[in-house]
């Protein structure tokens, strides 16, 4: 009986039982040490697209106003609402993907929000109908149904007070 990184291997051992066995091997790698950076690298870069955008916007707060009013108005929303709730979100909701602490709650809005520029603003203005905004609304929706990953306060939080 031979060894091989995975273990023993039993003389009789197929070929195909060894590729099956460092496939599951490979897949346990990725699921434990790849996924956890990956799921890391969404969070930092979704949360800073929308922090940037926060940032401009309450640099200007007149100039944000006058873009709601003007350029790309938000049906049934006052310009001077939608531009302090985008402000809003885009700060807080960022922070909060970034560090992975409700995590969840904060991609919401943020998926909210591309959905409308997207759907809303870009079904009036075609410079604002971007594919980058499907990926957005992808990997958001990747974080709300899968949470932000093992390298997050949210994570850490629950492993403190003994959930899975």
């Amino acid at each position: 009986m031979g060894a091989t990184l995975l273990g023993p291997v039993g003389e009789s051992e197929s070929m195909w039982a060894q590729a099956a066995r460092l496939t599951a091997a490979l897949i346990g790698f990725a699921e434990r040490w790849l996924a956890p950076l990956l799921f890391l690298a969404i969070r930092l870069w979704m949360a800073s697209i929308f922090f940037r955008s926060g940032l401009l916007k309450i640099e200007d707060l007149d100039g944000a106003i006058f873009l709601f009013t003007a350029v790309h108005p938000v049906p049934f929303v006052p310009p001077w609402l939608a531009a302090y709730l985008a402000t809003a979100i885009e700060l807080l909701c960022s922070t909060l993907l970034a560090v992975g602490l409700a995590a969840r709650f904060a991609a919401l809005p943020m998926l909210a929000m591309a959905l409308v520029i997207q759907f809303v603003v870009g079904a009036n203005d075609p410079a604002f109908y971007q594919t980058e905004h499907y990926y957005w609304m992808f990997l958001l929706a990747l974080i709300v149904t899968k949470g932000p990953g093992r390298l997050s306060l949210d994570h850490l939080l629950a492993q403190r007070l003994g959930h899975s």
